[in-house]
Protein backbone atom coordinates (compact mmCIF):
# COMPACT_ATOMS: atom_id res chain seq x y z
CA UNK A 1 0.00 0.00 0.00
CA UNK A 2 1.06 3.44 -1.29
CA UNK A 3 1.82 5.62 2.02
CA UNK A 4 -0.36 8.87 2.49
CA UNK A 5 2.51 10.54 5.09
CA UNK A 6 -0.76 11.83 6.94
CA UNK A 7 0.55 13.54 10.20
CA UNK A 8 -1.82 11.23 13.30
CA UNK A 9 -1.92 14.28 15.05
CA UNK A 10 -3.71 16.28 12.18
CA UNK A 11 -6.53 13.46 12.86
CA UNK A 12 -7.19 13.78 16.45
CA UNK A 13 -6.99 17.11 15.80
CA UNK A 14 -9.38 17.50 13.57
CA UNK A 15 -11.33 15.25 15.30
CA UNK A 16 -11.27 17.31 18.31
CA UNK A 17 -12.63 20.21 16.31
CA UNK A 18 -15.26 18.37 15.32
CA UNK A 19 -16.32 18.04 19.10
CA UNK A 20 -15.88 14.13 18.30
CA UNK A 21 -14.50 11.47 20.59
CA UNK A 22 -12.85 7.82 19.37
CA UNK A 23 -15.96 6.50 20.31
CA UNK A 24 -18.29 8.34 17.96
CA UNK A 25 -16.95 7.19 15.00
CA UNK A 26 -16.33 3.74 16.24
CA UNK A 27 -17.44 0.94 13.52
CA UNK A 28 -16.27 3.84 10.36
CA UNK A 29 -12.68 4.29 11.29
CA UNK A 30 -9.93 2.50 12.68
CA UNK A 31 -9.12 5.85 14.90
CA UNK A 32 -7.27 3.96 17.84
CA UNK A 33 -4.67 2.79 14.94
CA UNK A 34 -4.33 5.53 12.92
CA UNK A 35 -4.18 8.60 15.66
CA UNK A 36 -1.49 6.75 17.74
CA UNK A 37 0.26 5.88 14.01
CA UNK A 38 0.07 1.94 14.20
CA UNK A 39 -1.75 2.29 10.82
CA UNK A 40 -2.02 4.44 8.11
CA UNK A 41 -5.75 5.38 6.69
CA UNK A 42 -5.97 5.30 2.60
CA UNK A 43 -6.48 7.68 0.33
CA UNK A 44 -10.36 7.01 -0.06
CA UNK A 45 -10.49 6.46 3.95
CA UNK A 46 -9.13 10.49 3.99
CA UNK A 47 -11.39 11.61 2.04
CA UNK A 48 -14.29 9.68 3.96
CA UNK A 49 -12.48 10.59 7.21
CA UNK A 50 -12.52 14.38 5.97
CA UNK A 51 -16.43 14.68 5.39
CA UNK A 52 -17.01 12.83 8.86
CA UNK A 53 -15.38 15.54 10.83
CA UNK A 54 -16.40 18.48 8.19
CA UNK A 55 -12.87 19.48 7.52
CA UNK A 56 -11.53 20.54 3.94
CA UNK A 57 -9.47 17.02 2.94
CA UNK A 58 -6.19 19.20 2.41
CA UNK A 59 -5.90 20.00 6.45
CA UNK A 60 -4.73 16.61 6.47
CA UNK A 61 -1.69 16.72 4.48
CA UNK A 62 -0.65 19.61 6.07
CA UNK A 63 2.66 19.20 8.53
CA UNK A 64 1.01 21.06 11.35
CA UNK A 65 -2.80 22.05 12.15
CA UNK A 66 -3.94 25.72 10.69
CA UNK A 67 -4.72 28.91 12.85
CA UNK A 68 -8.35 28.91 12.16
CA UNK A 69 -9.68 32.64 12.99
CA UNK A 70 -13.38 33.64 12.42
CA UNK A 71 -13.89 35.95 8.97
CA UNK A 72 -15.16 38.39 11.12
CA UNK A 73 -14.78 39.79 14.33
CA UNK A 74 -15.89 37.66 17.13
CA UNK A 75 -17.99 39.18 20.33
CA UNK A 76 -19.24 35.46 21.46
CA UNK A 77 -19.05 35.40 25.21
CA UNK A 78 -19.84 32.72 27.82
CA UNK A 79 -20.08 33.85 31.29
CA UNK A 80 -18.70 36.31 30.86
CA UNK A 81 -15.25 35.19 28.38
CA UNK A 82 -14.92 34.67 24.99
CA UNK A 83 -15.46 31.89 23.33
CA UNK A 84 -12.11 30.36 21.61
CA UNK A 85 -12.10 27.53 19.25
CA UNK A 86 -15.36 27.69 16.83
CA UNK A 87 -16.71 24.78 15.86
CA UNK A 88 -16.43 23.47 12.19
CA UNK A 89 -20.40 24.31 11.91
CA UNK A 90 -19.93 27.83 13.00
CA UNK A 91 -17.22 27.94 10.82
CA UNK A 92 -19.20 26.47 7.51
CA UNK A 93 -22.48 29.01 8.42
CA UNK A 94 -20.65 32.05 7.85
CA UNK A 95 -18.54 30.91 4.99
CA UNK A 96 -21.97 29.70 3.04
CA UNK A 97 -23.30 33.33 3.69
CA UNK A 98 -20.27 35.05 2.39
CA UNK A 99 -20.49 33.14 -0.72
CA UNK A 100 -24.27 34.11 -0.97
CA UNK A 101 -23.46 37.73 -0.08
CA UNK A 102 -20.90 38.12 -2.21
CA UNK A 103 -23.21 36.50 -5.44
CA UNK A 104 -25.97 38.99 -4.29
CA UNK A 105 -23.77 41.87 -4.08
CA UNK A 106 -22.30 41.38 -7.98
CA UNK A 107 -26.52 40.79 -8.61
CA UNK A 108 -26.67 44.21 -7.39
CA UNK A 109 -24.41 46.17 -8.63
CA UNK A 110 -25.33 44.46 -12.43
CA UNK A 111 -28.91 45.23 -11.95
CA UNK A 112 -27.88 48.92 -11.19
CA UNK A 113 -29.13 49.08 -7.75
CA UNK A 114 -28.33 51.76 -5.04
CA UNK A 115 -26.27 51.49 -2.09
CA UNK A 116 -28.89 51.11 0.60
CA UNK A 117 -28.30 54.42 2.78
CA UNK A 118 -28.82 52.56 6.18
CA UNK A 119 -25.67 51.00 6.17
CA UNK A 120 -23.43 52.33 8.21
CA UNK A 121 -25.55 55.53 9.08
CA UNK A 122 -24.70 55.27 12.82
CA UNK A 123 -21.82 55.57 15.16
CA UNK A 124 -21.81 53.85 18.69
CA UNK A 125 -21.67 57.34 20.32
CA UNK A 126 -25.02 58.10 18.79
CA UNK A 127 -28.38 57.68 21.25
CA UNK A 128 -29.52 54.25 21.54
CA UNK A 129 -32.82 55.56 20.70
CA UNK A 130 -32.04 57.75 17.96
CA UNK A 131 -30.86 55.19 16.33
CA UNK A 132 -34.00 52.77 17.25
CA UNK A 133 -36.00 55.35 16.16
CA UNK A 134 -34.25 55.33 12.25
CA UNK A 135 -34.68 51.43 12.41
CA UNK A 136 -38.36 51.55 13.29
CA UNK A 137 -38.91 54.24 10.35
CA UNK A 138 -36.65 52.74 8.13
CA UNK A 139 -38.07 49.32 7.98
CA UNK A 140 -41.62 50.60 8.98
CA UNK A 141 -42.55 48.12 11.90
CA UNK A 142 -43.91 49.80 14.96
CA UNK A 143 -44.46 48.09 18.48
CA UNK A 144 -48.19 47.84 17.27
CA UNK A 145 -47.51 45.77 14.60
CA UNK A 146 -46.57 43.29 16.72
CA UNK A 147 -49.32 43.63 19.38
CA UNK A 148 -51.72 42.79 16.53
CA UNK A 149 -49.71 39.68 15.76
CA UNK A 150 -51.27 36.20 17.59
CA UNK A 151 -47.94 34.95 18.32
CA UNK A 152 -44.02 35.15 18.39
CA UNK A 153 -43.79 33.30 15.16
CA UNK A 154 -46.09 36.11 13.15
CA UNK A 155 -44.25 38.76 14.61
CA UNK A 156 -40.68 36.78 13.73
CA UNK A 157 -42.10 36.36 10.02
CA UNK A 158 -43.49 39.97 9.66
CA UNK A 159 -40.06 41.62 11.37
CA UNK A 160 -38.18 39.45 9.10
CA UNK A 161 -40.47 40.29 6.05
CA UNK A 162 -39.94 44.25 7.17
CA UNK A 163 -36.09 43.66 7.18
CA UNK A 164 -36.22 41.90 3.79
CA UNK A 165 -38.07 44.63 1.96
CA UNK A 166 -35.95 47.38 3.19
CA UNK A 167 -33.05 45.22 1.46
CA UNK A 168 -31.43 43.37 4.41
CA UNK A 169 -30.85 39.69 3.23
CA UNK A 170 -32.17 37.53 6.35
CA UNK A 171 -31.50 34.37 6.57
CA UNK A 172 -32.68 31.49 9.81
CA UNK A 173 -31.12 28.41 10.10
CA UNK A 174 -31.11 25.55 12.56
CA UNK A 175 -28.69 23.24 10.76
CA UNK A 176 -25.55 23.97 8.56
CA UNK A 177 -27.42 23.55 4.86
CA UNK A 178 -30.37 21.85 5.37
CA UNK A 179 -28.16 18.83 6.96
CA UNK A 180 -29.90 17.80 10.05
CA UNK A 181 -27.11 16.10 11.40
CA UNK A 182 -24.97 19.50 11.81
CA UNK A 183 -27.46 21.27 14.26
CA UNK A 184 -26.34 24.83 15.39
CA UNK A 185 -25.65 25.29 19.06
CA UNK A 186 -27.19 28.29 20.30
CA UNK A 187 -24.41 28.45 23.32
CA UNK A 188 -22.28 29.00 20.35
CA UNK A 189 -23.69 31.88 18.81
CA UNK A 190 -27.40 33.77 18.40
CA UNK A 191 -26.51 35.41 15.43
CA UNK A 192 -24.15 37.74 13.29
CA UNK A 193 -24.06 40.21 10.54
CA UNK A 194 -22.10 40.72 7.61
CA UNK A 195 -22.42 44.61 6.36
CA UNK A 196 -22.05 45.46 2.86
CA UNK A 197 -23.59 48.55 1.33
CA UNK A 198 -25.26 46.68 -1.61
CA UNK A 199 -26.00 43.52 0.23
CA UNK A 200 -26.50 43.96 3.96
CA UNK A 201 -27.17 40.06 5.88
CA UNK A 202 -28.05 38.94 9.07
CA UNK A 203 -28.25 35.26 10.04
CA UNK A 204 -30.09 34.11 13.03
CA UNK A 205 -29.65 30.93 14.83
CA UNK A 206 -33.10 29.45 14.10
CA UNK A 207 -32.18 26.92 17.34
CA UNK A 208 -33.58 29.19 19.76
CA UNK A 209 -36.64 30.64 20.78
CA UNK A 210 -38.78 32.86 18.57
CA UNK A 211 -38.75 35.65 21.14
CA UNK A 212 -34.75 35.62 21.29
CA UNK A 213 -34.72 35.42 17.40
CA UNK A 214 -36.66 38.69 17.84
CA UNK A 215 -33.95 40.13 19.62
CA UNK A 216 -31.12 38.69 17.97
CA UNK A 217 -32.54 39.92 14.62
CA UNK A 218 -33.01 43.55 16.41
CA UNK A 219 -29.54 43.48 17.39
CA UNK A 220 -27.40 42.72 14.36
CA UNK A 221 -29.26 45.06 12.31
CA UNK A 222 -28.25 47.88 14.73
CA UNK A 223 -24.58 46.11 13.15
CA UNK A 224 -25.78 46.71 9.61
CA UNK A 225 -26.49 50.76 10.70
CA UNK A 226 -23.08 50.71 12.65
CA UNK A 227 -21.61 49.57 9.15
CA UNK A 228 -19.99 46.58 11.33
CA UNK A 229 -19.67 42.91 10.60
CA UNK A 230 -19.80 41.06 13.95
CA UNK A 231 -20.72 37.60 15.54
CA UNK A 232 -22.62 37.72 18.61
CA UNK A 233 -24.13 35.76 21.79
CA UNK A 234 -23.70 38.42 24.33
CA UNK A 235 -27.33 37.99 25.28
CA UNK A 236 -29.88 40.49 27.04
CA UNK A 237 -28.90 41.26 30.48
CA UNK A 238 -27.43 44.29 30.67
CA UNK A 239 -23.38 44.27 32.02
CA UNK A 240 -20.27 46.24 32.19
CA UNK A 241 -18.53 44.41 29.52
CA UNK A 242 -15.56 45.93 27.88
CA UNK A 243 -17.31 45.07 24.70
CA UNK A 244 -18.86 48.67 24.33
CA UNK A 245 -20.06 48.28 20.90
CA UNK A 246 -21.65 44.79 21.58
CA UNK A 247 -23.74 46.26 24.39
CA UNK A 248 -24.59 49.67 22.67
CA UNK A 249 -26.41 47.31 20.28
CA UNK A 250 -28.27 45.70 22.48
CA UNK A 251 -29.91 48.64 24.12
CA UNK A 252 -30.85 50.20 20.87
CA UNK A 253 -32.29 46.47 20.23
CA UNK A 254 -33.93 46.78 23.93
CA UNK A 255 -35.15 50.82 22.58
CA UNK A 256 -36.03 49.25 19.05
CA UNK A 257 -38.48 46.41 20.47
CA UNK A 258 -39.92 48.20 23.65
CA UNK A 259 -39.48 52.26 23.65
CA UNK A 260 -39.40 53.51 26.75
CA UNK A 261 -42.35 55.97 26.39
CA UNK A 262 -44.81 53.32 25.34
CA UNK A 263 -43.88 51.16 27.76
CA UNK A 264 -43.90 53.87 30.57
CA UNK A 265 -47.82 53.90 29.23
CA UNK A 266 -48.34 50.24 29.81
CA UNK A 267 -46.80 49.93 33.31
CA UNK A 268 -49.56 49.87 36.58
CA UNK A 269 -48.38 50.38 39.90
CA UNK A 270 -51.34 48.02 40.68
CA UNK A 271 -50.35 44.88 39.06
CA UNK A 272 -47.85 42.46 40.70
CA UNK A 273 -44.10 41.77 39.03
CA UNK A 274 -44.65 38.48 37.21
CA UNK A 275 -48.54 39.42 36.04
CA UNK A 276 -46.77 42.50 34.09
CA UNK A 277 -43.94 40.59 32.54
CA UNK A 278 -45.77 38.62 31.08
CA UNK A 279 -48.47 40.97 30.02
CA UNK A 280 -45.47 43.04 28.83
CA UNK A 281 -43.71 40.26 26.84
CA UNK A 282 -47.18 38.95 24.69
CA UNK A 283 -47.94 42.66 23.80
CA UNK A 284 -44.50 43.80 22.94
CA UNK A 285 -44.01 40.26 21.24
CA UNK A 286 -40.47 39.55 23.36
CA UNK A 287 -39.08 37.55 25.72
CA UNK A 288 -39.75 38.35 29.47
CA UNK A 289 -36.17 38.60 29.40
CA UNK A 290 -36.44 42.04 27.54
CA UNK A 291 -39.42 43.11 29.38
CA UNK A 292 -37.45 42.61 32.81
CA UNK A 293 -34.21 44.37 30.91
CA UNK A 294 -36.69 47.45 29.80
CA UNK A 295 -38.56 48.14 33.58
CA UNK A 296 -34.98 48.25 35.00
CA UNK A 297 -33.86 50.42 32.23
CA UNK A 298 -37.31 52.74 33.04
CA UNK A 299 -36.18 52.65 36.56
CA UNK A 300 -39.81 50.84 37.95
CA UNK A 301 -38.05 47.95 39.35
CA UNK A 302 -34.63 48.45 41.76
CA UNK A 303 -31.71 46.02 40.32
CA UNK A 304 -32.64 43.82 43.42
CA UNK A 305 -35.64 42.96 42.07
CA UNK A 306 -34.04 42.77 38.62
CA UNK A 307 -31.50 40.51 40.00
CA UNK A 308 -33.56 38.37 41.83
CA UNK A 309 -36.54 37.66 39.25
CA UNK A 310 -33.65 37.16 36.60
CA UNK A 311 -32.81 33.70 37.34
CA UNK A 312 -36.64 32.34 37.50
CA UNK A 313 -37.10 34.01 33.80
CA UNK A 314 -34.34 32.54 32.54
CA UNK A 315 -35.31 29.19 33.57
CA UNK A 316 -38.72 29.87 32.32
CA UNK A 317 -37.53 30.76 28.53
CA UNK A 318 -34.96 28.13 28.02
CA UNK A 319 -38.07 25.99 28.39
CA UNK A 320 -40.68 28.01 26.12
CA UNK A 321 -41.34 28.40 22.69
CA UNK A 322 -38.07 26.06 21.34
CA UNK A 323 -37.94 25.98 17.50
CA UNK A 324 -39.47 22.15 16.62
CA UNK A 325 -38.06 22.33 13.31
CA UNK A 326 -39.97 20.44 10.27
CA UNK A 327 -42.81 21.59 8.45
CA UNK A 328 -43.14 22.52 4.51
CA UNK A 329 -39.42 22.18 2.63
CA UNK A 330 -39.81 25.07 0.29
CA UNK A 331 -41.45 27.64 3.38
CA UNK A 332 -38.12 26.51 5.18
CA UNK A 333 -35.84 27.00 2.53
CA UNK A 334 -37.03 30.34 1.46
CA UNK A 335 -36.62 31.24 5.44
CA UNK A 336 -33.35 29.62 5.84
CA UNK A 337 -31.82 31.35 2.83
CA UNK A 338 -33.97 34.37 2.82
CA UNK A 339 -37.09 35.30 0.20
CA UNK A 340 -35.17 38.19 -1.58
CA UNK A 341 -31.59 36.38 -1.80
CA UNK A 342 -34.32 32.78 -3.19
CA UNK A 343 -36.23 35.38 -5.78
CA UNK A 344 -32.88 36.83 -7.35
CA UNK A 345 -31.17 33.90 -7.72
CA UNK A 346 -34.02 31.87 -9.44
CA UNK A 347 -34.87 34.82 -11.62
CA UNK A 348 -30.84 34.98 -12.40
CA UNK A 349 -30.69 31.07 -13.03
CA UNK A 350 -33.82 31.18 -14.82
CA UNK A 351 -32.14 34.22 -16.78
CA UNK A 352 -29.33 32.01 -17.85
CA UNK A 353 -26.90 34.57 -16.29
CA UNK A 354 -26.06 32.04 -13.06
CA UNK A 355 -24.98 28.33 -13.33
CA UNK A 356 -27.94 25.93 -12.06
CA UNK A 357 -24.58 24.01 -10.37
CA UNK A 358 -24.13 27.14 -8.39
CA UNK A 359 -27.54 28.24 -7.86
CA UNK A 360 -28.32 24.97 -6.43
CA UNK A 361 -24.82 24.95 -4.37
CA UNK A 362 -26.10 27.96 -2.45
CA UNK A 363 -29.43 27.13 -2.81
CA UNK A 364 -28.70 23.36 -1.01
CA UNK A 365 -31.27 21.47 -3.64
CA UNK A 366 -30.16 19.34 -6.52
CA UNK A 367 -33.39 19.84 -8.71
CA UNK A 368 -34.47 22.32 -11.82
CA UNK A 369 -38.14 21.06 -10.73
CA UNK A 370 -37.12 22.68 -6.59
CA UNK A 371 -35.51 25.56 -8.08
CA UNK A 372 -39.00 26.73 -10.14
CA UNK A 373 -40.93 25.83 -7.47
CA UNK A 374 -38.99 27.87 -4.99
CA UNK A 375 -39.72 30.65 -7.34
CA UNK A 376 -43.13 29.54 -7.55
CA UNK A 377 -43.48 29.98 -3.55
CA UNK A 378 -41.40 33.13 -3.33
CA UNK A 379 -43.83 34.96 -6.58
CA UNK A 380 -41.18 34.99 -9.29
CA UNK A 381 -42.20 32.34 -11.32
CA UNK A 382 -45.46 31.92 -12.59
Amino acid sequence: MISTGINPHLLKWSRERAGLTREDLTGKFKLNKWETGEAEPTLRQIEAFADAVHVPVGYLFLSEPPKESLPIPDFRTMHGQTVSRPSPDLIDTIHTCQERQSWYREFARVSQHSKHEFVGSATHDMSPSNVAARMRNTLDFEAKDRNECSSWTDALRLFIQKADRAGVLVMVGGVVMGNNHRSLDVSEFRGFALSDPFAPLVFINGSDTKAAQIFTLAHELAHIWLGSSALSNMGVKPTQSPLLKEEWCNKVAAEFLVPLDILGAELNNKESLPDTISRLARTFKVSTLVILRRLLDAEWIDRADFESCWDREIAQFQASDQNSGGGDFYRLTLSRVGHRFVSALVVSTLEGQTLYQDAFRMLGIKRVKTLKELGRKAGVVV
